[in-house]
């Protein structure tokens, strides 16, 4: 997830960098809708923690 976020974080900054400005905004848009997917899922994996049968 973090992966995309990246991803679509280079593609504005290129998008931007061109031009195109509509592409970099959409592309800034995803990535930071990845980025908190990511966070929100990592707080959930830190808070579960992972349990192991005795």
């Amino acid at each position: 997830m973090l992966n995309l976020a990246v991803i679509f974080l280079v593609i504005a900054l290129i998008a931007g960098l061109f031009g195109f400005g509509l592409v970099g905004g959409m592309a800034y848009t995803a990535a930071k809708i990845c980025f908190f997917i990511f966070l929100v899922l990592a707080v959930i994996a830190l808070l579960t923690g992972r349990r192991t049968l005795p």
